[in-house]
């Protein structure tokens, strides 16, 4: 048992050192929820080991001190992830509901071109359907998880009960560290309550969504009219739209000259003078001067 959630915990990209005083701690029977719950209270961060088999101008850097695990690979950097300018995306496969839903979610964020896409599932998804637990199109999760896309949170039957880790936890860790974005219809109140830093991170970056006739549908504007553009919120490089002149509505009775803050389309290419600064000009008397020096310059 300690030997599994040992392995589990270095695939979150956590120390042995650290994994094995929680559980020390928190006794060898402990779920992993609170594992988690407790690693996080310690302030215990992932730590990065660098790839030894990767040539020096292509390193890859791996999460955890367990990288060697044939699970590891689903928190690995990706080879284009440091340089892709999208964001990464954590999908909340429970929120998603359908397998097939899993599925046109990714690859809408495939066609963007996202490289970095994972989504989280329960284990339990895993076992064969019941007429009380229909799961439909399992094939999707399997070809999923060949890709390195798809994660199953672990789970477990006590005196024939379920136990289920909370994925949502996992959900928000990943997209928090990786400063991606995570995609549910979920606002996960509890865990806003729980962390503050993860407050502000469920505020700003989740994207929530429809489905309309089999198309994924996120909204145009994820932040509300006032917010960035769906571009810009799934990208690390904002674009700023270029500014748009409002014209002024005096025209070229505008008396403000270049403190008018409208667009002035009659002017576009002189400075925009006022109407004292023009006559100014026209008389021969410099700009800036004082009215006493202006009297004295205009005096015969």
């Amino acid at each position: 048992v300690q030997q599994s959630k040992l392995e589990f915990f270095c695939k979150l990209g956590y120390g042995k050192q650290d994994i094995c005083k929680v559980l020390e701690n928190l006794g060898q029977e402990a779920l992993e929820d609170d594992v988690l719950k407790e690693l996080i209270r310690m302030g215990s961060k992932p730590q990065a080991l660098e790839s030894q088999a990767q040539p020096s101008s292509l390193k890859l850097v791996a999460r955890g001190s367990c990288s060697t695990s044939p699970g590891s690979k689903w928190l690995r950097e990706d080879d284009s992830d440091s340089s892709n300018h999208l964001r990464p995306i954590v999908i909340d496969g429970s929120n998603v509901f359908s397998c097939w839903g899993i599925q046109l979610a990714v690859d809408w964020f495939r066609e963007r071109g996202h490289t970095y896409i994972k989504v989280f599932v329960p284990l339990w998804r895993k076992e064969p359907p019941r007429q009380d637990s229909p799961i439909a199109d399992q094939h999707i999760l399997e070809e999923l998880e060949k890709q390195s896309i798809l994660v199953y949170t672990p789970s477990r039957k006590v005196k024939g009960k379920r136990v289920v880790c909370y994925d949502d936890r996992y959900i928000v860790k990943v997209a928090y560290e990786k400063d991606g974005v995570i995609v549910s219809n979920d606002h996960y109140r509890d865990l806003q309550n729980e962390n503050p830093e993860w407050k502000w991170f469920i505020e700003q970056r989740l994207l929530m969504y429809s489905f309309v006739s089999n198309r994924f549908m996120p909204p145009d504007d994820p932040l509300g009219r006032h917010g960035p553009t769906l571009s810009n919120f799934l990208s690390k490089k904002p674009v700023l739209p270029e500014p748009k002149w409002q014209p002024c509505p005096y025209g070229k009775k505008c008396t403000y000259g270049n403190k008018c803050k409208f667009y002035h389309p009659e002017r576009p290419y002189q400075a925009q003078l006022s109407v004292a600064d023009e006559l100014r000009a026209k008389i021969g008397v410099p700009l800036g001067l004082g009215k006493e020096e202006e009297k004295r310059n205009c005096l015969p």
